[in-house]
């Protein structure tokens, strides 16, 4: 009998993104597909999926869910997961989803008031309120009954608290023992991002007021739709190793180390992978030049790259200097990223004549830090506030260092291109980042197993050094430089790593609730 998975997340990749949760949705069901695991994938329909490439089919199914007072009706329509035959299925409200428009800086989940300030949209609680339960209402109209329900993050979090509570006691008596077979994991890819609503939205999403208690769905007097995804689902992972111990600490648990203390036993840590076809400097349509790892050592491949440095450099009207270092930053722009540290340090290293290229947008405050930036150092500094996909795949190629001093870091993507790319991460020992970057001290140079550079702790001298231990082996030992890249460029963080521990806990998980 075919293995089934469902995953349902808030954005995917191909039809609407704000982050590495779209990412990870579109590319790890088309992994785990690979494998031979029967997959599909449900989000909603933003406005941003009617103009995305891949096109949409409408469908006949159609269902209405109680919120509050109100049966508020929902369609699906149905797509593919780019570049793959993955079925998605999107859910069509469109009140409470077709609000986005760059245009009029109102985004998935947020907007922009007249003063470039981001707040919530007050409706988020009924928004994916209605997601998290649309998700099974799509399982009885599809007829499609997986063993594994994967979750991602903290809209889909009231998604098992449906399943359990409802879905599985007060189902029709024929679909009762489908929903009850079903096993459910929770992703946590940023705990920081929880989903916290005033308790009175607890009788509009339907539920009793018998869940609004500590163990289960309060937090702190408010409900919590994160913790209701750590209470309830089988399974809970989290996107590296290093980021499932940190977030069992007061540090990092964000008020919730407590739940995921009790979790321990069913948390593990995955590390993310990259979608190696999109990013390949062998193929990449979007970089001025290909090149591969082999010709790193050579004049030919030596090019290849240095083209991309001297197009990267020509877009942000930066002095075209092939021997000058160019940082490159592609991040949301948010105290989180490491900007603080960032403003305190990297002048200094422009005023020795490096040159920086950033990609991103986020908070007020950094966007004019970089726009200051940009007006001390004219031909040294380049920055586009926004986003766009060919950009980060020209900073990424271009690039000789990718900065990424980010306070913490779940797992991360940017340094797993950086590695794909050639282009040599500086990252705080945090997270992802601690698992994917191996540090370039003089041992692991000498032992040619370093791929990058860490530091620890998260301060403007700790960031310095390593810039400063980074600058040095540039300049002085090329020989080595390359050897860095090219250890880098080989190694596996392609989502097929990912799939296999994704596949051996799911196998487990279905097994034991046989």
């Amino acid at each position: 009998m075919t293995f089934k998975c469902l995953h349902a997340a808030s954005e995917v990749a191909g039809f609407a993104k704000t982050g590495g949760l779209a990412d990870v949705a579109a590319s790890l069901p088309v992994a785990l597909q690979a494998r031979g695991i029967e997959t599909v994938v449900v989000m909603p329909l933003y406005a941003a999926c009617r103009t995305s490439k891949q096109g949409l089919t409408p469908t006949d199914h159609r269902f209405r869910v109680p919120m509050g007072e109100r049966m508020i009706e929902g369609r699906l329509w149905r797509s593919t997961l780019p570049n793959s035959a993955v079925p998605v299925y999107l859910i069509e409200q469109p009140a409470l989803f077709e609000r986005d428009d760059p245009g009029a800086k109102r985004g998935l989940y947020q907007y922009a008031d007249d003063a470039g300030r981001l707040a919530d949209y007050a409706d988020n609680s009924a928004r994916f309120g209605f997601f998290a339960r649309a998700i099974l209402e799509t399982l009885r109209l599809l007829d499609y009954w997986p063993d594994i329900l994967h979750l991602h993050d903290w809209q889909t979090g009231l998604t098992p608290v449906y399943l359990r509570e409802i879905y599985q006691h007060y189902a029709k008596h024929h679909l009762r023992d489908r929903y009850q077979r079903i096993r459910t994991f929770f992703t946590i890819h940023n705990l920081a991002y929880q989903g916290v609503f005033w308790h009175y939205d607890v009788p509009m999403l339907g539920l009793p007021w018998r869940l609004f208690t500590l163990d289960k769905l309060e937090f702190y007097r408010s409900l919590n739709f994160l913790k209701a995804g750590l209470v309830y689902a089988d399974r809970l992972t989290t996107v590296s190793p290093t980021y499932a111990r940190e977030i069992q600490t007061t540090l990092l648990g964000c008020g919730l180390h407590g739940v995921l203390m009790q979790r321990s036993r069913d948390l593990v840590g995955i590390v993310n992978g990259i979608d190696d076809q999109t990013w390949n400097p062998e193929t990449d349509a979007m970089i001025a030049a290909t090149y591969n790892v082999n010709a790193l050592a050579g004049p030919e491949e030596e090019g290849g790259k240095s083209r991309c440095k001297t197009a990267l450099q020509k877009h942000f009207g930066l002095d075209r200097l092939p021997r000058t270092p160019l940082f490159g930053v592609v991040s949301r722009l948010a105290a989180q990223k490491g900007f603080d540290l960032i403003e305190k340090v990297v002048p200094g290293v422009l005023r020795q004549g490096a040159q920086l290229a950033v990609l991103g947008d986020g908070d007020k405050i950094y966007r004019d830090l970089l726009l200051k930036l940009k007006g001390d150092f004219p031909r040294q500094v380049g920055v586009h506030l926004g986003y766009s996909e060919p950009l980060a795949h020209q900073i990424e190629a271009g690039a000789d260092i990718f900065l990424m001093p980010s306070q913490y870091e779940p797992c991360g993507l940017n340094q797993l291109y950086s590695l794909r790319y050639g282009t040599v991460p500086i990252v705080h020992a945090t997270g992802g980042l601690a698992d994917t970057v191996v540090d370039a001290t003089a041992e692991n140079v000498a032992l040619a197993r370093a791929t990058g550079f860490a530091f620890m702790p998260f301060t403007p001298a700790a960031f310095g050094d390593a810039i400063e231990r980074c600058l040095r082996l540039y300049h002085d030992e090329p020989a080595r430089w390359r050897t860095l890249q090219q250890i880098g460029m080989l190694q596996d963080w392609s989502w097929r790593r990912s799939a296999t521990e994704y596949e051996r806990l799911y196998r487990q998980a279905a097994s034991e609730f046989v």
